[in-house]
């Protein structure tokens, strides 16, 4: 790491390490006092209000007649999910996604000339700076923000100190990619309540946290639509909970975790609506979890009609779709 960028990480690692919660103790949601057993109804209220489902944006068509869009995306924190214990034999499980993970799942996207979203952590790019360059230069992949180092939003504490991490992790992707990033998901999927508000502020096309519906919505906040487009995710598909040990690993054979994929895209192709799969290179990376999934791949693109793309390309796409309908509602004549 070059001493630049060493004055650049260093002040916010140390400031995210500093002055941790005790064990067995969590710092309570700024604006929220502590909750021991159960929240009011008046808590819940106020959560509710924050971000919510609204209308949803599902295409009457996806483009060139497909009946479902695919996402595959990647969560490409690597050492950083061991930042709270950075120790030499944990960082290596971590270290194992840019050495060998990504590249193995760079070459399996190449294979089979699809495309795919990666999000990364500042932090995690600046440890392996030539993933970015490795992943750009395919040509055909999107990279979204992650975070500055996946830090916990709701136990920041600060809407200041969170809106800097924001601004710096957008300001070193912009840089590394000579493009400024349009997507964003919180680290661990996890909103603070100034979270939303900040990235719809910073611009972004869309987000991919939430976990209200199946298929791509609008963003509500205090009941008003923020603009943005979500693109939903859901534990379920996703690799972590099932293989890895630190998450219970309830499903450690692959064909397992194969059946549970297959079943979710079948509906979403029955629905004609959208699949994303969440991955971590660390994670999906290892030689029979990566044959699963170019197994998936495979049986996906033998159904006619799959649309493979970025979560990016689908949020441009809904976007158009839904100005478009805005116009034709506008016109004289036309029923509402």
């Amino acid at each position: 790491m070059s001493s630049n960028l060493r004055m650049l990480v260093l002040p916010f690692v140390l400031r995210l390490f500093s002055a941790p919660p005790a064990a067995g103790q969590e710092q309570p949601i700024p604006g929220f006092p502590p909750i021991p057993i159960d929240a009011t109804e008046e808590q819940v209220r106020q959560g509710v209000a924050l971000a919510r489902a609204g209308q949803k944006l599902t295409p009457k068509a996806w483009p060139n007649g497909a009946r479902v869009a695919v996402c595959l995306s990647f969560d490409v924190d690597n050492e950083l999910l061991w930042r709270s214990a950075p120790l030499p034999v944990p960082l290596s499980q971590g270290e194992y996604g840019a050495t060998t993970g990504l590249p193995r799942v760079l070459d399996l996207l190449d294979r089979q000339s699809i495309p795919a979203s990666f999000y990364l952590p500042a932090m995690s790019a600046a440890l392996h700076p030539q993933m970015i360059q490795d992943i750009l230069q395919r040509k055909r992949h999107e990279i979204g923000v992650h975070g500055w180092m996946h830090e916990n939003l709701p136990t920041v504490g600060d809407a200041a100190k969170e809106e800097e991490l924001l601004t710096r992790s957008i300001e070193y992707l912009t840089k590394a990619m000579g493009k400024r990033p349009v997507g964003f998901r919180a680290p661990s999927w996890a909103f603070s309540q100034s979270t939303l508000d900040q990235i719809r502020k910073a611009g972004f096309l869309y987000d991919s946290s939430f976990m209200a519906m199946d298929e791509p919505y609008e963003l509500l906040a205090n009941g008003q639509n923020t603009g943005m487009i979500e693109l939903p995710i859901n534990w379920i598909a996703d690799d972590y909970p099932y293989y890895e040990p630190e998450a219970g690993g309830s499903l450690p054979d692959p064909q397992l975790v194969f059946e549970v994929y297959k079943g979710e895209f079948d509906v979403a192709y029955q629905e004609h609506a959208m699949f994303i799969l969440t991955m971590h290179p660390h994670i999906t990376g290892h030689r029979s979890r990566i044959a699963a999934l170019e197994k998936l791949i495979i049986y996906m693109k033998s159904k006619p009609g799959v649309w493979f793309a970025t979560l990016e390309q689908v949020a441009d796409y809904v976007k158009t779709q839904r100005e478009r309908n805005r116009e034709v509602e506008k016109q004289p004549g036309t029923e509402r």
